[in-house]
């Protein structure tokens, strides 16, 4: 999504109107969620997706008369049974796409939207607000948690307030219309380990939209070659994690050293962190033992041991570590989405 809004920032400023084609409900008005958006430029060029198949080409015409037009307007799709598989809905219905036009110059959308692409870089909450009560006078904010909101005068901080959510969600409030889609989501993957199953996970961690930092104790792991995508590694001792790596009550744990050994003395320190998740790689009688130990030998509480979730990821009967990595994932989707 970072990209996307770059590109909206560079053409902007350069003079270049663009369209923002966003779904903005579907099926009985039920959001799609963050990401399912492009941009449509001046000069024909498309970035992003809202899809694809047919309403995505339809759309791609439409925000190129938007452009011409300097209108925003929304529209709806009734989908044919193909369209539904284009857009990953099983229970059909329809969609609405808003086509939100920027005017290329534009310096108070230009300064919004550098404030956007800065805040992919902080570990803060935030949201997109649109109001689109009048869809083509439309009116664009962002609300950051602990900082408030930037951008329009006329969206107001106590009636957006109650409407954030960890999704898309398109409401009414005072007689307001308003779409409003997370941008960030605060917390950073804490990875404890560099073998094979990490070199999968972080990639498709990464393309979901969550923040990765990687810890080992052998130089050979601990290497951001291996680790393109992670926003940071860490060369640290096990035995002493917060040296390297700070937890948050925001942040998710995952457990995967090279060893039970050494999965145990993360554990421990993890427990003692308000971290929202902590996961740790291992089988059924791995998990039973190490339960046990934590009760007899560090005396936490059951509470304390429930907060764990291992065997870690969903089970999907994954064996490969790309498997393990998807079940992993699918995991934290689920407790992220599950997040107010």
């Amino acid at each position: 999504m970072k990209e996307l809004f770059q590109k909206m920032y560079e053409q902007i400023s350069s003079g270049q109107s663009v369209v923002l084609a966003n779904i903005i409900a579907s099926s009985g008005s039920t959001p799609r969620g963050a990401g399912a958006m492009m941009i449509v430029c001046s000069n024909g060029e498309s970035f992003g997706t809202i899809g694809g198949g047919a309403v995505e080409y339809k759309s791609q015409q439409l925000a190129r008369e938007v452009i011409s037009n300097k209108q925003s307007y929304s529209k709806g799709f009734i989908l044919s049974p193909n369209q539904v598989a284009d857009l990953g809905m099983i229970c059909g219905g329809n969609v609405t796409v808003y086509f939100q036009y920027f005017e290329g110059g534009d310096e108070k959308n230009i300064a919004l939207l550098q404030k956007i692409i800065t805040l992919f870089d902080l570990n803060l909450d935030s949201w997109i607000i649109t109001d689109i009560t009048d869809e083509v006078a439309w009116s664009l904010a962002v609300y950051v948690q602990s900082e408030g909101l930037f951008g329009s005068e006329s969206i107001k901080t106590e009636e957006i307030l109650p409407l954030l959510d960890s999704k898309s969600v398109l409401a009414v409030k005072n007689g307001r219309k308003y779409y409003i889609e997370p941008l960030v989501r605060a917390g950073k993957v804490c990875i404890f380990g560099g073998g094979h199953v990490a070199q999968e996970l972080v990639p498709v961690l990464a393309h979901v939209g969550f923040r990765c930092v990687v810890m080992e104790d052998r130089p050979e792991f601990a290497d951001k070659k291996i680790f393109p995508q992670a926003e940071a590694t860490y060369l640290g001792d096990f035995n002493n994690i917060g040296a390297s790596v700070q937890i948050d009550p925001k942040d998710y744990v995952v457990i995967m050293t090279r060893g039970h050994k050494h999965d145990y003395t993360v554990l421990v320190q993890a427990l003692r962190t308000d971290a929202s998740y902590i996961g740790m790689i291992g089988s059924k009688t791995k998990v039973a033992e190490t339960c046990k130990r934590l009760a007899v030998e560090e005396n936490f509480s059951q509470d304390d041991i429930q907060r764990i979730y291992s065997p870690i990821g969903l089970y999907i009967k994954a064996e490969s570590p790309a498997e393990i990595a998807i079940s992993i994932a699918g995991q934290l989707i689920e407790v992220r989405a599950g997040k107010k």
